[in-house]
């Protein structure tokens, strides 16, 4: 169904667009594309009559079975018109959901119906506004909706910001907490085991040296030690800056540069006259009486770190404690060794009987003084060759083996027996000593007597070698070790003594192995013994001493006093 309008006037144009609007309601157009149509047909209805000449509207309705129809609008110029007629036509397209009679759409010549039509349209209008208000409210809560979900992704970026430099912030923390604690124990593992390398020697020469090598290049650049040699003197042989100077006088860490050093306990001074461009930390050496000297140190590189320098004083500390043990130790040694060489006097020359001593005092530790021997003449002509081991080491076995080597002496001047002579200082030890213990061995060799008397308190038994190259160990019942909380009367034994016999007296420092026990070592001594010929023996006792000393200390870790006496009768 097609119908068409010619439009000249207002008045036609108006009628045209009611007639399109009562059709398009007819056929069921909804309210909202009914306005939107007419309205822009009105517009367009509108643009035509200023251009002026005549215009055709035609309004077509076509429908396609079991679908619904489609309402075209097209407004067209007449041929008369002119040039607007070059103009395109226009053209809109409605849906039309419902079949309706296009008669109702004629529209007469009454104002009646065209003010019916106006307000029919004003309906349409307020139903448009009234869709309009509901689209504008929801764009509002929407918009609204819009604004307090744009607050909270801002507030949640605000948060995760935050959330992430905390996140840095505490990554930051730990990894230098971590570094922290790896410089920590890398100081400690370094104090420790330096502190290990200063307390394992006993020579203070030694420790010094060690020092510079234990903290250059990784903490200091150059190391100087200081050591006073004497209350008089403080080494004048060299000038010293002069914080190392007022580190000694005050007993307190210096810091000498032109900027401060900030380092904890440690006071700032000027830099050094001797060397004003380098930084130098100096630290004395404590002791409980007095500093023994200072520690001056350049740093390894612009300056230290406080750690550091904390840890390079407690070094400093452990140092000087190594060093101070070193020297007491040295002197107690020093002072041991000469009493005890004091008291080693030479051998008796006896007609007929060689002697030859050795005496070694242990290398490792203050472990001298214990062990003795001695040789002299009884009234009757007897010689009496003894050796002997105090227990323990040091200044005080020394003294105590003196005192015991003395009152032997002074025993034997009353005569006696080997067996005799031990059970009188056992008892002299008991008494002086109830804490103190020793062991010894006497034999004695009497003019024109074909037998040895020997006797033993606790001491390894002696080894004798006869003429023909046998070697017997001489391990009769000894007596108990002397000083020992028991009374005791200890025996003398015998054995032949022929010409050209070899007795050899030791202590256990000679024989005695940690690994292997005491008699593996005693029978390697008789088997050196009988290695040599008489022949050797009568012509140089002093070398077979020697010949003797060597293998059986080859596997010795010398930490004990060795003593070795031998006695050769003449063939």
């Amino acid at each position: 169904m097609t119908r068409s309008w010619q439009i000249t006037t207002v008045v036609d144009a108006a009628r045209a667009r009611i007639a399109t609007a009562r059709l398009a309601a007819s056929y069921g157009v909804p309210a909202l594309d009914r306005t939107r149509l007419t309205a822009a047909l009105s517009s367009h209805l509108l643009q035509c009559l200023t251009k002026g000449g005549t215009w055709r509207l035609e309004l077509d309705v076509t429908a396609e079975p079991a679908e619904e129809g489609l309402l075209h609008v097209r407004v067209t110029p007449s041929p008369d018109t002119g040039a607007a007629a070059a103009q395109s036509p226009w053209r809109m397209t409605v849906r039309c959901p419902e079949a309706a009679d296009p008669a109702g759409a004629a529209v007469a010549d009454d104002p009646t119906v065209l003010a019916e039509a106006l307000l029919g349209a004003d309906e349409d209008t307020a139903l448009v506004l009234e869709r309009l208000t509901e689209q504008e409210e929801l764009v509002t809560f929407h918009r609204e909706e819009l604004h307090q979900t744009n607050q909270g992704v801002l507030a949640l970026h605000a948060e995760l910001d935050a959330a992430g430099r905390a996140q840095r912030d505490a990554f930051a923390a730990e990894r230098k907490a971590r570094t922290e604690a790896e410089s920590a124990r890398r100081r400690l593992m370094f104090l420790a085991d330096a502190s290990a390398v200063l307390t394992a020697s006993l020579n203070h020469e030694e420790i010094v040296r060690r020092l510079p090598e234990l903290l250059v290049p990784e903490y200091a650049s150059s190391v100087d030690v200081w050591l006073f040699e004497g209350d008089e003197d403080r080494d004048r042989r060299a000038p010293h800056p002069a914080a190392a100077v007022l580190a000694a006088r005050t007993g307190r860490p210096q810091y000498a540069a032109d900027h401060p050093g900030g380092l904890p306990g440690v006071l700032d001074q000027p830099p050094s006259a001797l060397d004003p461009g380098r930084p130098l930390l100096c630290v004395p050496l404590p002791t409980r009486r007095a500093p023994l000297g200072v520690l001056t140190l350049s740093p390894p590189g612009a300056r230290w770190d406080p750690d550091d320098a904390v840890m390079l004083i407690e070094l400093t500390r452990r140092a000087s404690i190594a060093i101070d043990n070193a020297r007491r130790f040295e002197h107690n040694r020093d002072i041991a060794e000469t009493l005890q060489r004091a008291l080693l006097t030479d051998l008796p020359a006896t007609p007929g009987l060689t002697l030859a001593a050795r005496y070694l005092p242990a290398t490792h530790g203050l472990n001298i003084g214990g062990d003795w021997y001695d040789a002299f003449r009884q009234p009757d002509g007897s010689l009496i060759t003894v050796i002997g081991d105090v227990t323990g080491h040091g200044l005080h076995a020394a003294v105590m083996m003196s005192q015991l080597r003395t009152a032997l002496r002074a025993y034997a001047v009353d005569g006696g027996s080997p067996g005799q002579l031990l059970t009188r200082l056992h008892t002299f030890l008991h008494h002086l000593q109830p804490d103190l213990y020793a062991t010894a061995v006497i034999a004695r060799f009497r003019p024109g007597d074909p037998n040895l008397t020997w006797a033993a308190a606790g001491h390894p038994p002696p080894v004798l070698r006869t003429p023909d190259g046998q070697v017997r160990t001489l391990d009769a019942k000894p007596g108990a070790m002397l000083g020992i909380p028991l009374q005791q009367e200890i025996h003398d034994h015998t054995a032949p003594l022929a010409p050209g016999s070899t007795l050899a007296l030791y202590t256990d420092g000679l024989v005695e192995r940690r690994a292997q026990g005491i008699d593996p070592g005693i029978e390697r001594l008789a088997l050196a013994l009988g290695s040599f010929r008489s022949a050797d023996l009568d012509a140089d006792l002093e070398d077979s001493a020697d010949r003797i000393l060597t293998p059986l200390l080859s596997d010795s870790e010398r930490d004990d006093d060795v003593c070795l006496l031998l006695c050769h009768l003449a063939a």
